[in-house]
């Protein structure tokens, strides 16, 4: 039986993992088919504390796994077919490695941004196509970009963009738009965004040094456009990545997990959540490395108390 278990290997995953195996937990870490999170999609990261010239994402992720690894954190790749919650310990099912059984269980399993799944997409992530503007806006300074979606989101997406680019075109499928009153007012009310509604995005286009437009359709009309731009940032929205948890954790409205305030505990002792899952705000590397940080501290607390219950009896 393991102290506990991390699922998921983002800035979250690999800090708790450093910081409990540092603290002799000997932590196991299931990562899945994608080791390191979204990050490994990145390419240049200058955001994060420590790199002055910057760092690339899978550079970054692999960094953090050896750190882990140096201290005795065991990894092991599958995925995790089922879990039970309602005793202690808590039992995993993971593909090709059987049922684990752990103390305690630390979720860093992030939230997967929602793409368009148009032609050209996929293939130009991270040369000109992205999802996250906090990210990758500083590197379309005096450029000309398109904010893709509808939303909240997209709406303030655009609006920080025009911090850094030249103009800011709005692509929506619709002629209405589904965010707040407030948020809407204030991208009309920026003279540097314009705007595209009705349009269905078909393809991303791109060259020899990346994307160079966006074919669309013209809902009205029924014609095929090519509005011209040097970026993309796609805004429909995150998915929470908790369906492996069959429900048995509460989540919000828009299905990323409840934190007990100032913790990263859930609603079940001994089980504590960390990074994207719990964080529909920040979704940046740093916050999710805090709050792995956090996750680490409060499961080891969690363990002390066990284990002094134990020895009181």
């Amino acid at each position: 039986m393991y102290k506990s278990i991390i699922v998921g290997t983002g800035p979250a995953g690999l800090t708790a993992a450093i910081y409990m195996a540092r603290a002799n937990l000997k932590p196991l870490v299931i990562e899945g088919p994608q080791p390191g999170g979204q990050l490994t999609t990145t390419t240049e990261i200058e955001n994060f504390p420590g790199f002055p010239e910057g760092i690339l994402g899978p550079e970054l992720m692999d960094n953090m796994r050896n750190q882990a690894e140096r201290f005795g954190a065991e990894f092991r790749t599958g995925w995790i077919t089922s879990v039970d919650l309602s005793k202690r310990p808590f039992i995993l099912k993971v593909e090709g490695h059987g049922e684990l059984v752990t103390e305690t269980l630390v979720i860093s399993t992030g939230a997967s941004a929602k793409y368009l799944g148009i032609s050209g997409e996929q293939e130009n992530i991270g040369r000109g196509v992205s999802t996250c503007a906090t990210c990758d806006g500083f590197f379309f300074r005096n450029k000309k970009i398109i904010v893709v979606g509808g939303g909240d989101s997209a709406m303030e997406e655009a609006h920080f963009l025009t911090r850094f680019a030249s103009e800011v075109v709005l692509v929506n499928r619709r002629g209405e738009l589904r965010a707040s009153k407030i948020m809407q007012d204030r991208a009309r009310g920026n003279a540097k965004i314009s705007w595209s509604l009705n349009r269905t995005p078909l393809e991303v286009l791109s060259g020899e040094k990346g994307v160079t437009g966006m074919k669309v359709l013209n809902n009205e009309t029924g014609q095929e456009e090519v509005i011209e731009t040097d970026g993309i940032f796609i805004a429909i929205g995150h998915t929470p990545n908790t369906g492996f948890l069959g429900g048995q954790l509460t989540t919000d409205e828009q299905g990323y997990l409840v934190v007990r305030p100032g913790t990263t505990e859930t609603g079940i002792p001994g089980v504590f959540a960390c990074g994207d899952v719990q964080d529909r705000h920040y979704r940046q590397a740093i916050s999710a490395a805090g709050t792995g940080c956090m996750a680490a501290i409060d499961c080891e607390r969690y363990l002390e108390g066990i284990n002094a219950e134990v020895l009181s009896l």
